[in-house]
């Protein structure tokens, strides 16, 4: 009884998570990725396909937009052309259906999406609260956006996934999510996390903690649409994301916390995971990739 009652809990939880990140049709839109027929470029084996499979993805991305927000122009991209406030589950369902498509998607199912968004990215241009005028297709700050997110992914799987990365998987990781920054445009992306780690450091002078980024911050600790033991799971995820961030990220956005506090954040984030990790084991979330593994 106690088994068929967590089975029921954990089952609840997966729809809940799947509705959130996949929208109003998730098992058409597992059916169009994984059920597609075609070659791919990665393989369960991959790093890029381990990585992006794991329950720290959701605290890695918490964690990428925070770092993202610190460059100014590309903040006001976000903020300027982006509903996120109004529907930010409409956009994590974007960001999470580009990074499934690019990752486990067919390789004409990829290459078409990709091209979608740099149209899309083509077509948008403003001017940021700093007088600089920008556009989307910048490749100064794809290569920004890219190389924070990466990072951040990379940085919360070597933490707390149960199988991390070796150095030359890691490595490997690094240089898989190329095909999906070149399919966008990105300009050299880096190949190692040497020169992942390389790259964010020459960013740091035009990198600030903006009205627009502190804005972020305060919107990500509590986004609209949470209530209950979502708000609560969520919360572990936020507290999490900002332990992990760089510390100069951290004071940048006015999060750093006292030692103690930091090392309870660091735990409830590494609970949160083990926690999603626990409601992707579920039955339900791997048959959407069973269709895969029979292609």
């Amino acid at each position: 009884m106690a088994r068929m009652l967590v089975s029921a809990v954990r089952h609840k939880a997966a729809l809940q998570l799947r509705a959130r990140t996949a929208g109003d049709d998730p098992t058409g839109r597992a059916r169009a990725i994984w059920g597609s027929p075609g070659e791919r470029r990665f393989t369960p084996t991959d790093p890029i396909w381990r990585v992006h499979s794991n329950g720290t993805m959701f605290l890695a991305g918490i964690r990428a937009l925070l770092l993202q927000s610190l460059h100014p122009v590309a903040m006001a991209g976000v903020a300027q052309n982006s509903t996120y406030r109004d529907d930010p589950w409409a956009r994590l369902q974007q960001i999470s259906g580009f990074i499934s498509y690019t990752t486990y998607g067919s390789i004409p199912d990829a290459d078409r999406l990709m091209a979608r968004v740099s149209k899309v990215h083509s077509r948008i241009a403003g001017v940021a609260p700093n007088g600089r005028a920008y556009r989307a297709s910048d490749g100064d700050l794809l290569l920004w956006v890219h190389c924070a997110e990466i990072e951040s992914f990379l940085d919360v799987h070597q933490r707390w996934s149960r199988t991390p990365l070796t150095r030359a998987e890691a490595d490997h990781y690094v240089e898989q999510t190329q095909v999906a920054a070149l399919g966008i445009g990105v300009p050299d992306p880096p190949k190692t996390v040497a020169g992942l780690h390389d790259c964010l450091a020459a960013y740091r002078p035009a990198l600030e903690g903006s009205t627009e980024a502190l804005d972020v911050a305060r919107y990500l600790r509590k986004p609209t649409g949470l209530s209950g033991a979502s708000l609560l799971s969520y919360a572990g995820l936020y507290r999490g994301a900002v332990a992990t961030l760089p510390e100069y990220a951290r004071r940048m956005l006015d999060l750093d916390l006292p030692a103690p506090a930091h090392q309870a954040a660091l735990l409830a984030g590494r609970a949160a995971v083990r926690s999603i990790q626990w409601v992707l084991d579920d039955p339900l979330i791997q048959d959407d990739r069973r269709t895969f593994k029979q292609l």
